[in-house]
């Protein structure tokens, strides 16, 4: 009876909490669309997401056609990130694993630099369509699809899960040296090019795009709802995990599957953004002090989207015309706050 009692006590903090962040969640969000480089009153912002068209025609349109896309994005990358960060360290039970460690981004960004280098071969008209979003999107989703498919035939050829991770690893050296023998063989104008998407960013996804986002997000977390069982069974081992009746195979070929879609769409529409799948799902275990995944997803994926908000407000400089590269700012401040938590605490759930 008084186990039942904690238990109940314990489902409800974990309800509480998760109704706190995403209360914490919504506010950052209206914060996020408040702020940015031209100031807009806080009455414009709210008549505007209720809908109201009477308001001033420039502001309406920053805020409905650039300020809501861009914290939409936010959130889906943030949230993506993390959930991928969460599901490689579980697979490979490693802490710093990260969702870019199956070489996933180094092959969508050697897909963009592929692109970028053959600008000169091609014709103007040609070579604007290619630097389009939808062309850098197309480009880098070829470049994760053809890696993801090279990991996913060699992953039919090995067991231990481990021989993935170094695959992937390796597959991301290749693609990384391959990218440095472009970039040394490019001009300056298109090394810029590559740099400017290399930075990431949220800001440039017209509605349409933004809804093919959504449908691949979506498609990876539907994946993502299918693995919480066997995630939880796999913590005690794969040898207690076969013995659960838990199909190694098939868990590991969806998890690869799930954050290859969640990833590379990503990195497809943001370019590659570092630390939050690392780092989120670290600071959700310190903070719910719990390895159950039916927690920790909802909680990881709360948590990322908001550190992407935070993040978006910081490098977009309220009322300032400059706009930090939103990479630096997440590793930047990220970064810190990860060692001072693992310090604080000394011990990460795995």
């Amino acid at each position: 009876m008084r186990e039942n009692t904690v238990l109940i006590l314990i489902k409800t903090n974990y309800t509480l909490y998760i109704i706190l962040l995403i209360i914490a969640l919504l506010l950052f969000s209206i914060l996020n669309i408040s702020l940015g480089s031209v100031n807009i009153p806080f009455k414009e912002v709210v008549q505007s997401l209720l809908g109201n068209e009477d308001m001033k025609q420039t502001s309406y349109y920053i805020i409905r056609d650039y300020r809501v896309p861009k914290a939409i994005t936010a959130m889906l990358v943030g949230s993506g990130l993390s959930v991928s960060g969460l599901l490689m360290q579980t697979l490979f039970r490693n802490p710093l694993a990260g969702p870019f460690v199956l070489g996933i981004s180094s092959g969508a960004s050697l897909g963009v630099a592929l692109l970028v280098l053959g600008t000169s071969f091609l014709g103007a008209n040609i070579a604007a369509i290619a630097f389009s979003n939808y062309g850098l999107a197309i480009a880098s989703s070829l470049g994760a699809f053809i890696v993801l498919l090279a990991v996913m035939i060699v992953a039919q050829k090995v067991r231990n899960t481990m021989s993935i991770l170094i695959i992937g690893l390796m597959f991301g050296s290749i693609t990384s040296a391959i990218i440095s023998v472009l970039a040394y063989f490019s001009s300056a104008e298109q090394l810029q090019q590559y740099l400017f998407w290399s930075f990431g960013s949220l800001g440039n996804l017209s509605w349409n795009e933004l809804i093919l986002f959504l449908i691949i997000y979506i498609l990876g977390m539907l994946l993502v709802v299918i693995l919480i069982k066997p995630l939880n069974t796999l913590l005690l081992g794969e040898n207690y995990a076969k013995s659960m009746g838990v199909n190694i195979k098939k868990t590991r070929n969806i998890t690869l599957i799930a954050t290859a879609l969640l990833t590379g769409i990503i990195t497809a529409f943001s370019g590659p953004i570092a630390f939050v799948g690392l780092a989120v799902p670290h600071i959700a275990k310190i903070l719910f002090k719990t390895s159950n995944h039916k927690i920790l997803l909802p909680v990881t994926l709360i948590i990322g989207a908001i550190v992407m908000l935070i993040s978006d407000i910081i490098a977009q400089i309220p009322n300032s015309e400059y706009t930090l590269p939103i990479n630096a700012i997440t590793s930047l401040f990220g970064a810190p706050l990860v060692i001072w938590l693992l310090i604080r605490k000394q011990k990460v759930i795995l």
